[in-house]
């Protein structure tokens, strides 16, 4: 039974009452993001109960020693974890020296909310201890989006029955571990600690990497709104330091601090400037003031949702989904630094390490295009190219030569860091993705040049790791691609798997039509490439030879590309068939039941109709859907996006909206019972995808910009907006007329329902 405790609204997630059971999926749902560092949403104050505490740094990662059963030749010696950071929000309450502790006290009016409008989180509650006194608690917290390195939170404390003394404890704790370590290591050192007046710095230092973290902590006080200080007494250990404040409260009297975080760190400061960075940067949040960076914050997520915002009528669960996804997106990833990327995870959990996926690619730089400007999603994939080294290492592990290419499952730094064989060495679908977003960028922004300055170099890479890769099978007289895994990952170890053989063979093909261009229309350009790359005629010409005797296994009888060789020889059962009771069945069932079963994870030869939609017609595609949807557990987040999309694209309303709202509701609603270890950010991409381009029918096939839009019956409208190529275009959608206006200052022409249509600068298409 899926979770219901959030509850419906339009621009905020909210909790009322506390419910202990709902703590750890509390803590990935209302987590907090700045797309520089992020924290799961943890109180403030000691919590006795379950809890994953988790505070990460974007770019901040420790090779942790792979841990195998059977080490085999090729595996990577570590599997790369985004760190769980030193703790700057804690805030330890003492009344009358009685321990304020949520998993302790008696808890009434909670209330927690995650308002997505303008970026922050807020708490509300009363405790009482078993002396009878009670507080009233209301803590508010942010991650700036204009100053990147700070964090606030307001902590309000009123005694409600009772005066007396209270203790409050503002502490920095660098004693942290992740939970998912694989030999229960601490992955930090704590270099250094030092206080003055109300400030305190920890500098840490990870083992191995020598990351180098500045957390900083300054505590402003105000008693009944007006500014006081207060004495301390400091307590420290090897790897952690309190404040120790104290003040008498008489009833009604509300104590209020406001405590001042920064992580700054070696990626952006000298490590020897650390100390000196960071109390710069609190102290200018200081004498800026709480009040000054809230309203910044609320007007730089006023800019973000002026064009990603989706607005639906008539379906509130359904618009707090669509707004949560775009709201975690941006949490996640602002796009100014091409060092970083977009973990499954985000700043929500450990789950996946943290590490960069095929995901980002396939599902991610949509979004970002169409949603900011350009060059964040350059930014994605100038994050591949400055790792295009490590690429070519990468297929050397694995006998590759002469440049070519293999991207990682899995990585912090271009190095593949993924130790399950079946994936690491058989997932090779991926490669596919990194061409696929450049084309997927070019066609989109117009930008051409980046494949002139970069693009081509990876392109080639990939290119000679799919030519060396396929093999020429003597007996069927094609080239065939043995020994992988694609996107469903219920099959391992098949051969010529569908969507990895086209995608292959598209990247070859959309490799030598990109050369012949540069040859004609960026001649010296061309000439620069080939030397750097060595690429030679003779090489070309085996391209050419791929491209054209290229296995893709098809079933005449069916008249459907088959999955994989050995897919028909399954028992084929619809999922429909399967008792609830053995679903999910990643939970119920042996691997050894799964692999042999003919049920898939998520769209594998729906995936490749998904990317190369124009090269099929819709006939086509509908029955390709009708044969493999039935047999879809949809068990990963990637899934139900693609068959939304898709479903869309063949008029099976009822389907793309329950898909929709599948993947919309992913985590709000815990359908895989896993929210706690953090939310699927890389699906919600998807998410995004299945209104743009699912119930708005958006494509740019050809660098022409298109809609075919349809509505779900569930709504009443929707409309969302795009930047596309320097224009703003908003698109509305209800059950009695079709309106889309160009922001812009230029006129632009597109196809609608397909047909051909010119919209002048600020005004409006009207169907």
């Amino acid at each position: 039974m899926n979770q219901n405790f959030i509850i419906p609204n339009a621009w905020s997630i909210i909790e009322k009452g506390f419910d202990k059971n709902h703590v750890t999926a509390s803590e990935s749902l209302f987590s907090l993001g700045n797309g520089a560092m992020g924290q799961r949403a943890n109180f403030e104050e000691n919590y006795s109960g379950e809890s994953l505490q988790g505070s990460y740094i974007g770019g901040i990662y420790y090779p942790d020693k792979t841990r195998v059963g059977w080490w085999k030749n090729g595996y990577p010696e570590y599997f790369a974890k985004v760190l769980n950071a030193p703790n700057w929000i804690g805030i330890n309450i003492s009344i009358n020296h009685q321990e304020l502790d949520l998993n302790r006290c008696k808890i009434t009016d909670f209330y927690r909310e995650l308002n997505m409008r303008e970026g922050w989180l807020q708490r509300q509650f009363k405790a009482t201890f078993d002396n009878g006194n009670t507080v009233l608690i209301q803590s508010t917290r942010f991650l700036s989006l204009t100053h990147k390195e700070i964090g606030v939170i307001q902590y309000r404390i009123t005694a409600l029955n009772f005066s007396g003394t209270i203790q409050i404890s503002p502490y920095l704790d660098g004693g942290i571990v992740n939970q998912d370590s694989n030999y229960d290591e601490s992955f930090w050192k704590v270099l250094d600690m030092q206080h003055q007046h109300d400030e305190a710095f920890l500098i840490s230092e990870t083992l191995k990497t020598k990351f180098r973290v500045c957390t900083g902590m300054k505590n402003v006080f105000y008693k009944n709104n007006t500014l006081i200080h207060l004495q301390h007494t400091v307590s420290k250990t090897d790897k952690r330091i309190d404040f120790n404040y104290k003040d008498s409260l008489q009833e009604g009297d509300t104590l209020s601090l406001y405590k001042y975080g920064s992580y700054v760190q070696s990626m952006n400061h000298p490590k020897n400037q650390l100390l000196k960075a960071c109390k710069n940067i609190i102290d200018k949040a200081v004498e800026t003031g709480y009040e000054t960076l809230l309203q910044e914050q609320i007007e730089a997520w006023q800019k973000i949702w002026e064009t990603a915002d989706i607005v639906i009528e008539g379906d509130l669960k359904a618009q707090q989904a669509i707004r949560y996804n775009i709201f975690q997106l941006n949490q996640t990833y602002t796009g100014e630094d091409a060092r970083l990327n977009i973990g499954p995870k985000g700043f929500t959990g450990e789950k996946y390490g943290g590490s960069t996926y095929w995901d980002t690619e396939a599902y991610c730089i949509p979004f970002y295009m169409s949603t900011k400007d350009k060059e964040v999603a350059k930014n994605l994939l100038l994050y591949r190219y400055n790792q295009l080294d490590k690429a070519i290492e990468n297929a050397e592990k694995l006998g590759f030569s002469n440049g070519a290419a293999l991207y990682p499952m899995v990585t912090m730094n271009g190095e593949e860091s993924h130790n399950e064989w079946e994936i690491t060495f058989e997932e090779i679908h991926r490669n596919g993705a990194m061409i696929y977003a450049i084309y997927n960028y070019v066609n989109y922004t117009g930008d051409y040049q980046y494949i002139v300055d970069y693009g081509m170099e990876v392109m080639i890479g990939v290119s000679r790791f799919w030519a060396q890769r396929a093999t020429f099978s003597t007996y069927k007289q094609l080239y065939v691609i043995l020994g992988v895994t694609g996107p469903n990952e219920y099959e391992n170890n098949v051969n010529n798997n569908w969507y990895t053989n086209y995608l292959a063979k598209w990247c070859l093909e959309y490799t030598l039509e990109e050369l012949k261009r540069l040859e004609e229309e960026y001649p010296e350009d061309y000439q620069r490439i080939r030397q750097k790359t060595a690429l030679n005629t003779e090489e070309t010409e085996h391209w050419f030879k791929v491209v054209n005797r290229m296995y893709l296994p098809h079933d005449e009888a069916l008249g459907v590309y088959i999955q994989q060789d050995g897919f028909l020889d399954k028992e084929i059962i619809p999922v429909a068939s399967l008792p609830q009771s053995e679903r999910p069945i990643n939970q119920k069932w042996s691997w050894d039941r799964i692999l042999r079963s003919c049920y898939i994870k998520q769209a594998d030869v729906l995936q490749g109709m998904y990317f190369f939609e124009n090269h099929f017609s819709t006939g086509r595609i509908e029955k390709h859907f009708d044969f493999y949807e039935p047999l879809t557990v949809h068990e990963s987040s990637l899934s139900p996006c693609i068959h939304s999309i898709l479903a869309s694209k063949i008029n099976k309303p009822e389907k793309a909206y329950e898909m929709y709202l599948r993947t919309a509701r992913l985590d709000l609603d815990d359908y895989n019972h896993e929210v706690a270890e953090g939310c699927h950010i890389t699906s919600m991409a998807g998410t995004w995808l299945a209104v743009v381009q699912g119930f708005g029918g958006m494509r740019n096939f050809n660098g022409v910009l298109s809609f075919d839009p349809t509505i779900p019956k569930e709504w009443t409208s929707y409309s969302f907006k795009i930047n596309y190529r320097g224009h703003t275009l908003q698109l509305y959608k209800s059950h009695s007329k079709t309106e889309i206006y160009n922001h812009s200052d230029q006129a632009i022409s597109i196809i609608f329902e397909g047909e051909k249509k010119h919209i002048l600068p600020k005004k409006l298409l009207a169907v």
